[in-house]
């Protein structure tokens, strides 16, 4: 079955990455996974703390709306370091989804620290005081939500810590996955390396 489907990829024109190219693909995928998580944990730690402090929001959709340009920075310097400035669609597709798959782990893992051992429901208790200040209550009132958020702020109350972390590592996988297809096709270089030719 190997050697078959060896031959099939072989029709299309694509060569085979070797175990060593395999495992090389990994490790520069977890250590920019990991980078990129340090991206991701701040934007989180940003959006906690910016429930009081505005400006701290503002931070925390910034790092988000930079990650996919920090991802397709990250592949380029594994093309270009790694590779010698050559790199396929498809290996720059699963370098990018490798490298948000690890991130994710990274986030859901450190999620799961902070709703179990440091929240203590302040997410929810700041939350709740902001909409029952005049202003919280003026902007329910003004979307017809005040019963929708009553129903939302329980269900949040009755989420475990695990729960968040995984939804939150589904979430990011699933936009690795999509964000991974426009920036390896940006990124994709394609000819003949110095060794090949």
């Amino acid at each position: 079955m190997s050697q078959n489907m060896r031959n099939f990829a072989g029709d299309f024109g694509h060569r085979l990455m070797t175990p060593e190219e395999f495992y090389q693909l990994k490790a520069f995928a977890r250590q920019d996974g990991a980078l990129l998580s340090v991206l991701w944990i701040g934007s989180f730690a940003c959006y906690i703390l910016g429930i009081a402090t505005p400006m701290l929001g503002t931070v925390a959709l910034f790092l988000i709306l930079v990650s996919p340009f920090f991802a397709a920075n990250r592949l380029r310097h594994f093309r270009d370091g790694a590779r010698e400035g050559v790199i396929s669609f498809l290996r720059g597709y699963a370098y990018t989804a490798l490298t948000f798959f690890y991130a994710a782990l990274l986030l859901a893992a450190a999620m799961y620290v902070y709703f179990t051992f440091i929240d203590n429901g302040y997410l929810l208790s700041t939350i709740n005081q902001f909409l029952s200040t005049k202003e919280g209550k003026q902007l329910l009132e003004l979307y017809g939500m005040a019963d929708e958020m009553q129903a939302n702020m329980k269900a949040l109350a009755a989420l475990r810590p695990i729960d968040y972390a995984v939804n939150m590592l589904s979430i990011n996988i699933t936009i690795g996955l999509v964000l991974g297809l426009p920036i390896a096709a940006v990124m994709q270089r394609s000819g003949l390396r110095p060794s090949e030719k």
